[in-house]
C-alpha cells in the first residue's frame, strides 16, 4: 500500500492462498485490510465454486483472464472487462472454473458507470507509433485500456502523471528496469519514468492517472 514504491510481481510465481469461500483462491497484490478496503488480487474460482451475494463499496473492477466467470446476469468468457459500481449486487460463480484480475474499493467519487465489455469483439484503435489501443474506461483523469504492442515496438521515454498500473496479459513487456512476462503486475508511482519496449507481440492492461500525487 506504499504508492510511492515501484512494484513488479510475477503473479505466476506466487502461491494460491485460500479465500473465506471454499474453492475460491487468490494471490493478493495490494491490500489495505484483511477482508475489506482497497485490494488488488488475482482470484481463481475452482469448477463449481461460488461466492455469496455481496455489493461493492467504492466499486469492483474485473478482467477475466481464463475460463468463464458467471453471475445472475450471464456467463462471461476470458477477455471480458467489468466495472461494478457501488450499489451493484451479485453472487458470482464459475461452472468450469476461471481466473480473474480484481480491483476492489478503488472507484473515484461520482464514478457510477456499470461496464460489461467483451474485448474479444471490441475494436482496436490506432495508438502512438504502431501501438493499438482498446479504451475500456475513463473518469476524471483516470484511464484504463488494453494496449497491443507489435513485435519489436519501442515507446518513447515518458513520465506517469498520477502513476501507472500494468498487467501483462500476453507476451513480454520490457523496460530499462527489467523484463516482465505474461502474468506480471506492475505499479509505478506518480511522476515515475521509463522507456518500454517489446521483442514479441505483447498485450497489456494499463491504468493511468489514478494513483496519489504525493
Amino acid at each position: 500500500m506504499d504508492f510511492s514504491e515501484r512494484i513488479a510481481i510475477n503473479t505466476r510465481d506466487r502461491e494460491w492462498l485460500p479465500s473465506p469461500r471454499e474453492g475460491v483462491w487468490r494471490k493478493p497484490l495490494a491490500r489495505e485490510e484483511a477482508e475489506q478496503g482497497h485490494a488488488t488480487s488475482i482470484v481463481r474460482y475452482d469448477p463449481g465454486s461460488h461466492f455469496h451475494a455481496h455489493d461493492h463499496p467504492l466499486g469492483e473492477e474485473i478482467l477475466v483472464l481464463e475460463g468463464f466467470f458467471s453471475d445472475e446476469t450471464g456467463d462471461y468468457h476470458a477477455g471480458t472487462y467489468f466495472r461494478n459500481p457501488e450499489g451493484f449486487r451479485h453472487a458470482p460463480f464459475s461452472v468450469e472454473g476461471c481466473v480473474i484480475l480484481v480491483k476492489l474499493h478503488q472507484f473515484q467519487p461520482g464514478d457510477t458507470a456499470h461496464v460489461v465489455l467483451d474485448t474479444e469483439t471490441s475494436a482496436w484503435r490506432p495508438g502512438q507509433g504502431s501501438l493499438q489501443v482498446m479504451p475500456l474506461h475513463e473518469c476524471q483523469g483516470e484511464s484504463t485500456a488494453l494496449v497491443r504492442w507489435p513485435a519489436g515496438e519501442q515507446f518513447q521515454p515518458h513520465q506517469h502523471f498520477g502513476g501507472e498500473e500494468i498487467y501483462v496479459v500476453s507476451g513480454e513487456f520490457i523496460d530499462e528496469f527489467g523484463r516482465y512476462p505474461a502474468g506480471t503486475w506492475m505499479r509505478s508511482p506518480h511522476l515515475s519514468q521509463h522507456c518500454p519496449y517489446v521483442e514479441q507481440e505483447t498485450v497489456i492492461w494499463v491504468k493511468v492517472g489514478h494513483l496519489p500525487l504525493n
